[in-house]
């Protein structure tokens, strides 16, 4: 059973909302978050990437990046930019890109039920990405960003968010990305708390650190607590959930810096040997089992042999995983791609013409072109207890940062 809960959101003012809302903090660079900023002091960029008020040579692990964050978010709340709603609620974030819409659910999630992996992470995280969001949440006391949350499909949940997404948005604005951003509060909280207690999980579609993280302040703010009860704010994770039908991923590519003792011709007759390989003038595989290789020039379509991939297990049957454990790894000699400095990955969104540059660059000597991961591929990896590898998954669009904020103790507390 899932535990959900209305909560007091911090919101943008409505004119304001286009101003300050901004790109999460992991999907841009401190010198991205610089440039898009300038200008503008009411970019939420001031809090989720603080180090750009601080000068260049400061650590971006530094306390007093940390201490910047918690002063400027209290300073566009002071300054009324942002705005405490009157009683806790739950809302409706509607997102629109390239046609297609994906409604999610903002709420505050049980960090307990994290721990009891009810909601279920799919990767790997990192010990100091984990330790820089626990500090920008215990700092600030405040959960500046939400997770973003899959739910499987259930249609009382779909009937419930297709009435409560009629009429006017309390917010609504196209970002500069073109995504446009709509926003209306629910009628009846207590109905969405109904629906989702029959859901059997939650799995974290992005957002692996910033979980990890606001379950770790959960828990530092417990132990500090002699009288903790399990119902204080600081007990709950601000998040979107989004039913799994809504949700679309892209591709994330791979480009691999050389060929080590292999010529192009050597590489693609070691393809020939495991798989079918035919040269294409489509960048972008149609279908799983396939991946378009840019090397020398030219596209490939290269195809694993059907029966060689075993559906039953979770990650070995994904296309990551194929090209990993037959081709990088046994031919390229790529090892772990969580460590080895030979590849690097482009996020589906960039586009293929971004392969082939670097490619005919010199800077890169091959290109993989991927299939999307699947949501279903997600939810069978994370239901199994499974990790994918690195760099699987590419969700677009992103949630936009500073249209709510979960303040889990006042400043002055």
């Amino acid at each position: 059973m899932i535990k959900i809960y209305p909560f007091t959101a911090i919101m943008p003012q409505p004119d304001k909302a286009a101003a300050i809302a901004c790109e999460p903090y992991d999907v841009i660079s401190t010198a991205e978050a610089r440039e898009r900023s300038a200008g503008n002091p009411l970019s939420f960029l001031h809090v989720v990437r603080s180090e750009i008020d601080l000068p260049a040579e400061t650590n971006p692990y530094d306390s007093i990046v940390y201490e910047t964050a918690a002063k400027n978010l209290e300073q566009l709340i002071t300054d009324g930019h942002l705005v405490e709603s009157d009683n806790p609620g739950i809302y409706i974030y509607r997102q629109i890109w390239q046609g297609r819409e994906q409604y999610g659910v903002v709420c505050t999630c049980d960090a307990d039920q994290y721990r009891q992996d009810h909601i279920k992470k799919h990767e790997k995280t990192r010990p100091d990405k984990e330790d820089d969001r626990t500090r920008h949440m215990t700092v600030s006391s405040a959960h500046a960003e939400p997770v973003f949350l899959a739910v499987r499909d259930q249609a009382d949940l779909a009937a419930l968010i297709a009435n409560d997404s009629q009429g006017q948005p309390v917010i609504d604005f196209v970002a500069a990305d073109g995504v446009q951003h709509s926003i209306w509060p629910v009628a009846d909280w207590k109905a969405y708390v109904n629906a989702f207690a029959n859901a059997p999980a939650l799995y974290i579609a992005d957002g692996h650190h910033r979980t990890a993280g606001g379950e770790r302040a959960a828990t530092e703010r417990q132990q500090a607590n002699p009288h903790h009860t399990g119902n204080e704010e600081y007990n709950r994770i601000l998040a979107v959930i989004f039913p799994a039908s809504h949700l679309k991923i892209l591709a994330y590519n791979r480009v691999v810096k050389d060929l080590g003792n292999l010529t192009a011709e050597e590489f693609l007759k070691r393809l020939g040997e495991i798989g079918q390989v035919v040269e294409t003038t489509e960048p972008v595989p149609q279908q799983p089992g396939t991946i378009c290789i840019y090397i020398a020039g030219k596209w490939f379509k290269f195809t694993f042999p059907a029966d060689s991939i075993d559906h039953t297990n979770p990650i070995e049957s994904l296309d990551v995983s194929l090209l990993q454990s037959r081709i990088l790894e046994p031919i390229l000699g790529v090892g772990d791609p969580r460590t080895d400095q030979r590849i690097q990955f482009v996020g589906g969104i960039r586009g293929t013409t971004g392969l082939e540059k670097v490619v005919n660059s010199g800077e890169m000597a091959v290109a993989f072109s991927m299939f999307p991961t699947s949501i279903e591929q997600l939810l069978a990896v994370s239901d199994a207890g499974m990790i994918m590898p690195p760099k699987s998954t590419w969700f677009e669009p992103k949630l936009r940062s500073g249209l709510f904020v979960h303040q889990f103790e006042k400043a002055a507390e």
